[in-house]
């Protein structure tokens, strides 16, 4: 029995020699180039240097950042592998269908990382110059109504489907893998509209490469000062999201605490935190236990909303 102990106590002394020495890998379940990874990046490169260990970013994409939560969950409970997501895959997606995975049981909180807000914007090849003529266009030629975002089920569709709602319009949504393909469409004129995050579409419409006509916030956004609200337009609709670091269930509480303080400590970082201004997001850094109330507040308040919508996958 003494054997077994000693046993036992030097496999936790090895696990945990492995969790503080050796890489950590970020998950991120979108495509490279969008707002998502450049935080991740961003963040990754400031914990190398203060944890002394190897950050990398592997980009596991598809089914609307499912499949990196779902290879987080069959990760190494170490502190080893962590995913950097957006709500839709914790929030959103377990009022919509059923997933390989438990949003609550499947992870613990580690840090919630910073919030933004969603525009609406008009292509090249679209022939409106603000929300109101993109609606009379729409309901004059049909062609017009296909827009797309950076997902299927992601919230800027579902916040789409809220708009269309009050705004009495059968709109068309084409989700792709990412915002570089779609943003890549929405200029080419395959597509006439993109809902998309303001840090996504601000630096298109500043370059006057795209035209953002209503941001979601209950205020403008300092990003888009110029760009009207929903509300401001007459549409009784607001919102937001936010991207928020997470581990493997059963990771230990002491290496959760550990990879937190680093993460926060990241994205205090004044080049951080002038960096994700730039990209339109609001850099927040907050600790496990108010990521977890944020989580169960926010899937509490849209489940109601998505169930009211109808809204089901391939819709």
């Amino acid at each position: 029995m003494r054997m077994l102990i000693c046993a036992l106590a030097a496999a936790l002394v090895c696990g945990n020699a492995v969790a503080q020495q050796g890489t950590i890998k970020f998950l991120v379940g979108f495509q490279a180039g969008a707002s998502l990874d450049a935080m991740t990046r961003m963040v990754a490169d400031k914990m190398q240097a203060s944890l002394g260990q190897s950050v990398i970013v592997e980009n596991r994409t598809g089914a609307a950042g499912q499949i990196a939560m779902t290879a987080l969950k069959s990760s190494p409970a170490d502190g080893s592998v962590l995913v950097m997501t957006p709500l839709v895959t914790v929030v959103t997606a377990p009022h919509i269908q059923k997933l390989p995975y438990d949003p609550f049981d499947d992870f613990v909180p580690v840090a919630h990382a910073a919030n933004f807000l969603f525009a609406f914007a008009m292509g090249p090849a679209t022939p409106a110059k603000s929300l109101q003529e993109y609606v009379a266009l729409v309901k004059r030629d049909a062609k017009y109504a296909n827009y797309a975002s950076a997902a299927t089920g992601s919230l800027p569709h579902f916040f789409s489907l809220l708009f269309a709602e009050k705004a009495g319009l059968e709109l068309n949504h084409i989700g792709y893998r990412g915002t570089a393909a779609a943003m890549a469409d929405l200029l080419g004129g395959q597509i006439a509209a993109f809902m998309g995050t303001v840090s996504d579409v601000a630096p298109q419409h500043k370059a006057g490469k795209v035209l953002a006509v209503a941001t979601s916030g209950a205020a403008r956004s300092k990003h888009l000062p110029e760009v009207p609200t929903f509300r401001e337009l007459g549409y009784a609709i607001e919102g937001g999201g936010w991207y928020a670091a997470y581990a493997p269930a059963g990771t230990p509480p002491a290496v959760v605490d550990r990879l937190s303080k680093a993460i926060i400590a990241a994205l205090h970082e004044p080049d951080v935190v002038q960096r994700l201004d730039n990209y339109g997001m609001e850099p927040t850094g907050l600790p496990p236990a108010e990521l977890a109330r944020i989580h169960r507040r926010d899937y509490e308040l849209w489940g109601p909303v998505i169930k009211a919508s109808g809204f089901k996958p391939g819709s």
